[in-house]
């Protein structure tokens, strides 16, 4: 049997074993054909270890063994009580690990540690959340006619396919199994390429909880082959993606064949409207996290900026100064370090490319656009944060999600014009405003098509609240309560009594 675990010693002293296989049936294995996948360090550009990438057949081996649970109900003829218990315990074994699940997050995804604790104090809120609703998701009694006793009942799906993204990968995963679990599915999980270490070490957690074999299995793998595999495999019911758009066409495509349910979160290109009445202290750090925040890897980002005429020379200057001050940029396990390097070369090379495209169309680079300074050992894939004005609605800085501490400024001066600005995208997940009059506030909160509006703040989310997009950015929600719609069904029983 080859070698499924490597010890690994972190920057900051925590030692772990690291699983390198597939986790199917609660068991560990190699791919068939021994195919594997570098998992690469964002700060240091050296490997940390090669896990192994599922094939077509492994993805079907997973794919049969969700099935089998599912139709042996170890999960699904559970009560609802019961799952929740082993959720909550499972969340319980999570905080225990939080050190570990948080070190190799820093080490695989580039972060800083101390965000990464964050990540997984989310995860385990988000599964105590949902255990909670295991045993309380009803359906309803309708009074059709005297002669008929009519009831609804809830239903789990069935076998579920997720696809989780690079940027939080373990705490996006949670955003997924937490409502799926609850409703007694059961799941394969593919984690992204560049970042599968975490949710292959959560996997070994799992076991530890005590869940059946089946209920979850995580496999690794290219999404060309991998995530293909499991979004068009016939015995797969749902499918659920976070990523781009470009790659959830291709996963709606293929869930097509079998018209299977689907929940897609993908990308973004979210305003952010600062009015003239708003606190510049607040907006210029509602702004910073908006676009600067994880690296800039965060599908709400508020990465186009839409600043007052008449205050946007004074927030420009506060926003550049601001920036320079709170961008410390370093080792993810330095206590001092707020930015960390981008997830890949690819993302690294992509982030600089537009920059060339903003000089090449007129844009003015305020600041940054550049590799950043004092990268640690002059490594990394750290990018300077970019400040970028003069843009115009043509340019592609404008119009494409860039997913990285890039942020395009843009003046106004008209409420209505700035709205039809805001609007003026393929997108619709997130927006936010910045001011302090309230009666506009919900004037134009129903006039921006998205799906999420923070009001003073930037990338405002919370588990127990529906998080999903309009247009382009996706189908569906997830989180809160309404997340657990896209896990069940709706079945109608209509009985005669006479």
């Amino acid at each position: 049997m080859p070698d499924l675990v490597q010890k690994i010693t972190a920057p900051n002293g925590v030692t772990y074993e690291q699983p390198l296989g597939l986790f199917i049936n609660n068991k560990w294995t190699p791919s068939s054909n021994g195919q594997k996948i570098s998992s690469i360090n964002p700060t240091t550009e050296s490997e940390i270890v090669s896990v192994y990438a599922a094939t077509e057949a492994d993805v079907d081996s997973a794919v049969r063994a969700a099935r089998s649970a599912f139709e042996n109900e170890s999960w699904s003829g559970m009560d609802g009580t019961s799952r929740g218990q082993l959720m909550v315990k499972l969340a319980d074994i999570v905080e225990r690990n939080q050190k570990v699940l948080a070190t190799i997050e820093a080490l695989d995804n580039g972060k800083p540690y101390s965000k990464a604790l964050g990540d997984i104090e989310e995860v385990f809120s988000v599964l105590r959340y949902y255990a909670g609703w295991a045993d309380k998701h009803y359906g309803q009694t309708i009074n059709a006619s005297p002669a008929k006793f009519t009831y609804t009942v809830r239903e789990p799906i069935g076998v579920c396919g997720q696809i989780i993204p690079w940027n939080y990968p373990i705490g996006m995963a949670s955003w997924k199994l937490g409502p799926a679990l609850a409703c007694g599915n059961t799941i394969v999980m593919k984690a992204s390429e560049h970042t599968p270490l975490s949710i292959l070490y959560f996997a070994n957690l799992v076991a530890e909880a005590g869940f059946p074999p089946g209920v979850l299995n995580i496999i690794n793998g290219h999404g060309s082959e991998a995530g293909a595999a499991l979004a068009q495999h016939p015995e797969v019911d749902k499918v659920a993606f976070t990523g781009s758009t470009a790659t959830g066409k291709e996963i709606m495509k293929l869930a097509s064949r079998t018209l299977k349910s689907i929940t897609l979160e993908t990308g973004g290109k979210s305003p952010l409207v600062i009015f003239d009445d708003a606190s510049l202290e607040n907006a210029v750090k509602a702004a910073h996290f908006g676009v600067m925040g994880n690296m800039g890897q965060i599908c709400t980002a508020t990465s186009r900026v839409f600043v007052h005429e008449k205050i946007y020379d004074s927030f420009m200057n506060a926003f550049v100064e601001y920036a320079a001050k709170v961008s410390v940029i370093g080792d993810p396990f330095d206590e001092n370090t707020s930015q960390g390097a981008q997830v890949s070369k690819q993302q690294f090379d992509k982030i600089l490319a537009y920059v060339h495209a903003a000089k090449n169309e007129g844009a003015t680079i305020v600041s940054g656009g550049t590799v950043a300074e004092n990268r640690p050992n002059n490594k990394g894939y750290f990018i300077a944060p970019t400040v970028v004005g003069d843009v115009k609605p043509n340019m592609r800085v404008y119009r494409e999600e860039i997913f990285g501490p890039f942020g395009v400024f843009v003046k106004f001066s008209d409420e209505d014009e700035v709205i039809k600005m805001a609007n003026d995208t393929d997108y619709g997940l997130a927006a936010a405003i910045c001011t302090r009059d309230n009666s506009r506030i919900h004037r134009i909160v129903p006039k921006l098509k998205v799906g999420v509006v923070s009001v003073n703040a930037t990338n405002n989310s919370d588990f127990r609240v529906p998080f999903g997009g309009v247009k382009q950015s996706g189908i569906g929600r997830e989180l809160g309560q309404a997340g657990l719609d896209a896990y069940s069904n709706i079945k109608s029983v209509l009985m005669n009594i006479t």
